[in-house]
């Protein structure tokens, strides 16, 4: 008998730390807006600049495990950002606009706050304003995804450690009337700092930190911008500092988003997609090199909330880069500072003759790919819903 106890013993203790367990380090990077031609494209503009026709790959299509997701919302095929970001966060269909409830208006409880209660430090960074929809799904509630500063205010009731992006849209609310961002979210327990150096002298003494582009200092971001600030960070360096300050003592989730992607097909700008795919990569690869050194102990999962534009590559005779690799005419955006010269009508003939397609200047319905690596990464591969995501995440 007594034998027995011991045996039962030692298996529960085996089992305790096998690889059933939850990941101590998890990563999930939503690449907003981007389907499978969008991942496509990028490989294939890295395989044209090495004088190759393909076989080029990203960091995250090298990843062992690979699916697909469904991205329909309550509502609607078609799936607003804020509905498809609910159901990443709370593993329930919500309506178009609605942000962290549910049909009826109700809040839901998402995957991030349970973490945290778990004992994980959280981290939310972001390509695009923090108050946005996909990152505001990871600590807020609101019937209007477009409310930003009641949004903002519900930040600090999170506790989460860590938030990184360009600023905040609505900085002293729609009226311009409010306490300003910065003093509302610094009186409310949040060290706030504006570019790398402030970052790097607040994070010795704050508990709880929120980076912003130096560039949006005391001002509402909300403008689409490819072309970046020579100050500004890339996300990949964003993701180094939510890095080096959660450290990697306790457990740690980031979620971190490449926003830019969905704008930049919302405009059918097939450059800018590659450039804001190449930059989110870039991003991965820091998680990957994080992964390498904590393989038994990390999770990467890659995936989108919709896919915007409806890219298709290659019609007619003819699919190419040669046409779209804009050399003169980039020369001439440095000089004016800018990237949107091209408008809309000049845009969709450089596409069509390099038989670049686009469907739409929204979102479809298509699915999106999922690529992951690491502790429970077999959880991701086949197809799944993307209300599926919470409970692969928090399983032991």
């Amino acid at each position: 008998m007594k034998k027995n106890c011991i045996l039962l013993l030692c298996l529960l203790m085996f089992t305790g730390c096998s690889s059933g367990n939850r990941a101590k380090y998890i990563f999930l990077f939503i690449g907003d807006g981007m389907g499978n031609s969008h991942v496509s494209a990028a490989e294939s503009y890295l395989s044209y600049k090495e004088g190759k026709t393909g076989g080029d790959r990203l960091t995250f299509t090298g990843f062992p495990e690979s699916g697909f997701c469904t991205t329909y919302s309550y509502d609607h095929q078609i799936t607003g950002s804020s509905a498809a970001a609910t159901a990443f966060t709370t593993g329930t269909k919500t309506r178009n606009g609605y942000l962290g409830e549910d049909p009826e208006g109700r809040p839901l409880e998402n995957f991030t706050a349970k973490l945290k209660d778990s004992g994980y430090k959280i981290g939310i960074i972001t390509s695009v304003p923090i108050n946005n929809a996909t990152p505001a799904a990871f600590y807020a509630h609101d019937r209007n995804r477009y409310d930003y500063y009641r949004i903002t205010k519900q930040l600090p009731a999170s506790g989460f450690e860590f938030f990184a992006g360009d600023g905040f849209s609505d900085f002293n609310g729609k009226d311009k009337k409010q306490l300003n961002t910065t003093d509302y979210l610094e009186k409310n327990g949040y060290a706030v700092c504006y570019g790398k150096k402030e970052f790097s002298d607040k994070m010795k003494y704050a508990d709880k930190i929120i980076l912003c582009q130096e560039a949006d200092r005391d001002s509402s971001m909300s403008d689409y911008e490819i072309k970046r600030e020579k100050s500004d960070m890339d996300l990949s360096c964003l993701l180094e500092s939510g890095i080096e300050f959660l450290g990697d003592e306790k457990p740690f989730f980031i979620m971190c988003e490449g926003g830019e992607i969905d704008w930049a097909a919302h405009e059918n700008h097939t450059m800018d997609v590659v450039d804001a795919v190449l930059r989110f990569d870039k991003a991965v690869q820091k998680a990957y090199e994080f992964y390498l050194k904590h393989k038994k102990e990390t999770l990467i999962i890659v995936t989108a909330d919709h896919e915007t534009g409806g890219l298709t590559l290659g019609f007619g005779k003819t699919w190419g880069y040669p046409k779209l690799d804009w050399g003169d005419l980039e020369t001439e955006w440095e000089k004016e500072g800018r990237r949107d010269t091209l408008d809309y009508e000049s845009n969709k003939k450089l596409n069509e003759e390099n038989g670049i397609g686009w469907t739409t200047l929204s979102h479809t319905g298509a699915m999106v790919p999922v690529f992951s690596i690491g502790k429970g990464a077999e959880r991701f591969k086949g197809m799944f819903d993307n209300t599926d995501i919470p409970a692969k995440l928090l399983a032991k």
